[in-house]
């Protein structure tokens, strides 16, 4: 459904959030390495997503990313809006490009059951919520910790 840049990106973000107290701004390298990604592809992601006023970045010795306090109450669909787009939520689950009530797949009922809770829980989740779950514990955004956890 959603892309894996859109995975990276609410990922990402997540973890910026989660650090907002403590006043930090984070490089490239740093997301990339606490979110499990890529680092050129986090790059691309973060750009995309400061462009679009999900976080916000500042050049030179001093900057990196960070997320504003206005940010925090953004829903989750902003970042999936901002790096998939809207349609993902109106695809079909065979990838026909004609599937519609009139015209359905096979699948057709069930996944649109599915996707549409999808876009209802984007819909009302925040990144704050996210972010206060991760920093309350038990929850992960990258692999390294389920793993280290299970040996």
């Amino acid at each position: 459904m959603i892309s894996k840049a859109c995975k990276y990106g609410i990922r990402a973000v997540i973890f910026v959030a989660s650090k907002k107290t403590e006043g930090l701004k984070f490089n490239i390298k740093q997301i990339a390495r606490e979110v499990d990604a890529p680092e050129a592809f986090t790059a691309k992601i973060l750009q995309f997503l400061n462009k679009n006023h999900v976080i916000t970045s500042l050049k030179g010795p001093y900057g990196g990313f960070f997320i504003e306090d206005y940010q925090l109450d953004q829903p989750i669909i902003n970042i999936v809006n901002a790096i998939d787009g809207m349609s993902v939520f109106k695809e079909c689950g065979l990838g026909l490009k004609q599937c519609s009530s009139v015209y359905p797949c096979p699948m057709h009922d069930q996944y649109k059951i599915a996707r549409d809770a999808l876009l209802n829980t984007f819909q009302k989740t925040s990144i704050r919520q996210l972010a206060e779950q991760l920093n309350e514990g038990g929850f992960y955004i990258n692999n390294q910790n389920v793993l280290a956890e299970n040996i």
